[in-house]
């Protein structure tokens, strides 16, 4: 029966793998099992972001030098930008065993790499349409049948670059945007609205390639999407709970409506046996492995009707800023710097607001 791992790594740069290889080296981890590896890395988070292809570039370098490299390239590597604020720069690795763990539900986990996207399809419709197929096929490689079971879906999607653009005008096809950076929210929304439609959140017939980045009343509550020029197709992890697998490891996820909503994650805390009326107490941070979030800037420029200037500043991205912000809310309530918050939540969670998972030894 399978039993699903997750270990936590600091990473002193992108380009530190030494935690991973040290991991390999003391038996704690099996590189033929891993399946997915998440990072936060300390570049900008923006299109001109390097350090989410060189982090990719050493990790898969390290499992090749194991595993080989065509193993390698089957894991997905999740980069996202932007460690703003406090947040820790660091690796998040999954990793499938076999064996009779604590009976199920457990955490259960399925991986895709999908067809690269031609350019004209990113930020529309065909884009919806191939990640809705690529998390039906994940859910059932972690066999799971219920997408009620399902609890995050994290994609690496790719985004517009100039020589991309050029490439696909040079075919005579159009895309949807000649904006690199507004690219990567489109690439975001679309990816996000695909993981809606295959969990049964929005209808694939209230989708259309006009509400993609503009009508934010449809959203799922369960995508996490961050967009990348070190990749031209989507690598898609779910995660949710199966009786198939076993193990020590569940999931649960909440829904904050915006940057400072931490109630609904202390809920989902509690939920899966780590109650707590302020922060988590040392004994309960041990048993939290990980944290998975969404972060943008309200859209109306407004945050419990006051004023904000993250979409004001022209020094500095919003999403930059709601990273920041959200990882310091986020922080405070289970004591820790090292999570995932990534920015940008384009159809993920309602608008200035975003998905949450958290992922707990039992």
């Amino acid at each position: 029966m399978p039993i699903a791992r997750v270990h936590r790594l600091a990473a002193s740069g992108p380009d530190d793998a030494s935690g991973l290889e040290a991991a390999i080296q003391a038996g704690a981890i099996d590189p033929g099992g891993i399946l997915a590896i998440f990072g936060k890395t300390e570049g900008n988070g923006c299109v001109n972001d390097f350090s989410r292809g060189f982090a990719t570039q050493s990790l898969s370098l390290a499992l090749a030098r194991h595993i080989g490299p065509e193993r390698a390239a089957e894991v997905c590597y999740v980069m996202s930008g932007g460690t703003e604020g406090a947040m820790s720069p660091h690796w998040t690795v999954f990793e499938r065993v076999e064996g009779d763990g604590l009976a199920g539900p457990a955490l259960a986990i399925g991986r895709v790499h999908t067809a690269a996207l031609p350019a004209e399809a990113l930020g529309r419709l065909g884009q919806v349409d191939q990640v809705a197929e690529a998390v039906r096929a994940a859910m059932r490689q972690a066999a799971i049948e219920d997408p009620e079971d399902v609890h995050f879906v994290q994609i690496k999607c790719p985004l517009l670059t100039n020589r991309r653009i050029g490439e696909a005008e040079a075919r005579g096809v159009t895309v949807a945007v000649r904006d690199t950076l507004k690219s990567m929210g489109l690439s975001r929304g679309a990816s996000s609205l695909g993981v809606a439609v295959a969990l049964g959140e929005v209808p694939r017939s209230a989708v259309s390639d006009v509400v993609i980045g503009r009508d934010f009343s449809l959203w799922s509550a369960r995508a996490s999407a961050s967009a990348g020029v070190e990749l031209s197709h989507h690598e898609v992890v779910v995660l949710g709970r199966s009786a198939a697998w076993s193990g020590l490891i569940t999931i649960d996820h909440a829904v904050m409506a915006d940057a400072i909503d931490i109630e609904p994650v202390r809920a989902a805390l509690a939920r899966v046996g780590l109650p707590a009326d302020g922060q988590l107490d040392p004994r309960q941070r041990s048993h939290l492995v990980a944290l998975l979030a969404k972060a943008e800037a309200s859209p109306d420029g407004e945050l419990r009707g006051e004023r904000h200037t993250m979409l004001d500043d022209s020094d500095i991205s919003s999403t930059r800023h709601a990273r920041a912000y959200v990882a310091g809310a986020l922080g405070g309530l289970v004591g820790r710097s090292m999570i995932y918050v990534s920015g940008g939540a384009e159809h993920q969670g309602p608008p200035g607001g975003g998905p949450v998972a958290v992922i707990v030894e039992r």
